[in-house]
């Protein structure tokens, strides 16, 4: 495994990168000035905008919630990317070679980036075929299900051709290899050589959280198709199934939106969910939902995603009951609210909307049950409650559940609730919870299924903060806090006009608000890096973690210059005023000094009197910069 990204590559991609065409691929962006920009915060509703983004220094910050940030921390809010990702993405979007820390180039990125492309080179290629003659097989399996042709294209439904190796010849004449294709998981090999793996299938292509097409599950169509019902890629460098969920790339946006992850069964489940308005529906790939797929989820949820919602819908069957009890198994890993939505009459959310529209579809999520109470009730169905002894082994086996409940204003309810469904005392059950929550097993269980909270990978942020410590909205409004906040704002925002010597001099000087004062001594400590590219981010660095959020603040707040010739002397304008501010102040300590010395003590005098020429010497020179 590589080792981390060399920091001097991450500095390179960044000082490449301008942020407003990142950004601008999610939000409509206008100009607010010179060097700024602004529009609809995406990571919060608003009707006028105070998102804003400084290209020049990297920075964005939204003045409405809070959200701040560089190009890289946007990717990963915004697509739910690991720090890594975002650089990796940024790197292949300006076509730059990334090295790891232990000397060598990326071992798989040139090779990541050949099966990404051939991926996506047989996703069009499967679309194009769904489109002719021998597709009619395809084309009347999805028109079954009440899926028209908008409806595949949004999707990305194809169709493999019933051929030996009609993807593959297409692909070579692509120029892509065949140890490429097979490195995708595209063909496999036999006594005759390599052939497609898809053939005579309905095809759906299986994106990764950034809608990069990673693999694909294909459903079987014909009689003589000796092959599974669903047939999707092995395990390839780019696909793995334990971390992919379907419709993930489509639902991200409004799932964390809403708060809400809608975890169905099938990719025509997921589809038909899609269509009846439940945009925040997923399905896994070929595996039952794992400990992988709960931190895919809680990533798009937020980690900390308390109020969120988490609902499973399951068949009614043996089967639908054994993967609800395995999700429950997990169920403590989350931090939001489990549910549990079973349609009537054993339909899954595909049927639901053939036989009942999409109203129905929609009423199955809105009318979930919670986990606890699902569960709950599934164990008791597993003995007779008719009996003493039945229901002695119904509670034995439904305490521990009550027990897990995380919510301790929740468990009461519950203990109440089984009380009722088991027609016993309610002193009994208590008993039995109690005892269930204080055993070792009980203690067990509760060590595996509260984890402590993800560490923090590189450059990961924590969770945000709705109240932040230190806020530019909230400095003071007197006449000497605006001066050095917009000192401050010059010098971070246009470090090139306001000059280097100037910005050594103006950060030497004495300021009335700590805060600002800080970021003042995190400018001074880094400024002969000012020339370098990421400038900017060691001085977000140097100050205290409370005061980093400041910086970003101060680095995209609005200057009121329009022009470029205006921003210049502006820029320069007020670092002199702070400057000459602290000239004259300088000069009022040497004259009351002054006044109070004996003007029989000459050298002191004489002294006094010299520093006082000089600082007026200083002043008319500096009014002639």
């Amino acid at each position: 495994m590589a080792g981390r990204i060399r920091q001097g590559d991450i500095d390179e991609v960044k000082s490449r990168t301008n942020i407003a065409d990142i950004v601008g691929d999610y939000v409509s962006l206008k100009s607010a000035g010179v060097g700024s920009m602004k529009g609809l915060c995406p990571f919060h509703d608003e009707r006028s905008p105070s998102f804003h983004v400084r290209p020049q220094v990297g920075f964005y910050h939204c003045f409405g919630c809070g959200e701040s940030g560089d190009v890289i921390s946007f990717l990963q809010r915004m697509d739910h990317v690991t720090f890594a990702d975002a650089i990796e993405r940024l790197a292949a979007r300006i076509g730059f070679e990334l090295h790891y820390e232990d000397g060598g180039a990326t071992p798989d990125q040139g090779n990541r980036a050949r099966l990404l492309a051939a991926n996506s080179a047989a996703a069009e290629f499967f679309v194009d075929q769904l489109r002719t003659g021998g597709a009619e097989p395809g084309r009347r399996f999805l028109g079954e299900r009440g899926f028209d042709a908008n409806a595949a294209a949004h999707f990305g439904v194809g169709f493999a051709p019933k051929s030996w190796d009609e993807l593959t010849k297409h692909l070579r004449s692509r120029g892509f290899k065949d140890d490429e294709l097979a490195a995708a998981g595209l063909v496999s090999s036999g006594d005759r050589g390599i052939y497609d793996r898809f053939r005579g299938r309905l095809v759906w292509p299986i994106r990764d959280i950034t809608g990069q097409t990673v693999g694909f599950g294909a459903r079987k169509l014909l009689d003589d198709d000796p092959g599974p019902k669903y047939l999707n890629t092995p395990e390839t460098p780019v696909y793995h199934k334990a971390q992919v969920l379907y419709g993930l790339d489509l639902a991200k946006r409004d799932i964390s939106r809403a708060r809400q992850i809608v975890v169905v069964e099938g990719y025509t489940d997921v589809m038909a969910c899609h269509l009846a308005g439940v945009t925040t529906a997923v399905a896994t790939c070929g595996t039952a939902f794992g400990v992988d797929h709960i931190k895919v989820v809680r990533r798009v949820l937020g980690d900390d995603s308390v109020g969120g919602e988490v609902i499973f819908t399951f068949d009614p069957d043996a089967a639908g009951q054994k993967a609800a009890m395995r999700a429950f198994s997990e169920e403590q890993r989350f931090a939001a609210q489990t549910y549990v939505a079973v349609a009537p009459d054993g339909l899954d959310p595909c049927d639901l909307r053939i036989h009942r529209g999409d109203d129905a579809v929609r009423r199955l999520v809105d009318e979930k049950r919670p986990m606890f109470e699902f569960v709950i009730k599934n164990q008791l169905a597993q003995y007779d409650l008719e009996t003493v002894e039945g229901r002695a082994a119904g509670l034995r086996a439904a305490a521990p559940v009550v027990a897990d409940i995380r919510d301790a204003a929740l468990r009461p309810g519950y203990t109440r609730e089984l009380a009722r469904m088991l027609g016993a005392e309610l002193g009994d059950v208590q008993r039995a919870v109690s005892g269930a929550s204080s055993g070792p097993a009980a203690r067990g269980r509760r060590e595996i299924r509260e984890p402590a909270a993800a560490p923090l990978r590189e450059g990961e942020t924590a969770p945000v903060v709705e109240q932040r410590p230190y806020s530019i909205t909230e400095l003071p409004g007197d006449p000497a806090t605006r001066l050095e906040r917009d000192a401050i704002m010059a010098m971070l925002q246009h470090p090139s006009l306001v000059g280097v010597d100037l910005i050594r001099r103006a950060t030497q000087t004495g300021f009335s608000n700590a805060s600002l004062g800080v970021v003042r001594d995190g400018i001074a400590s880094t400024v002969d890096t000012i020339a370098q590219p990421d400038w900017l981010g060691r001085v977000v660095t140097e100050v205290p973690e409370p005061l980093r959020d400041f910086v970003q603040q101060l680095a995209v707040a609005p200057i009121p210059e329009r022009s470029e010739r205006e921003l210049a002397g502006y820029a320069r304008g007020v670092a002199l005023s702070l400057i000459d501010r602290d000239l004259l102040r300088r000069k009022s300590e040497l004259l009351g000094r002054l006044q109070r010395t004996d003007a029989t003590d000459r050298e002191t005098y004489t002294a006094l009197q010299r520093g006082l020429v000089q600082l007026e010497a200083e002043r008319r020179a500096l009014r002639e910069e």
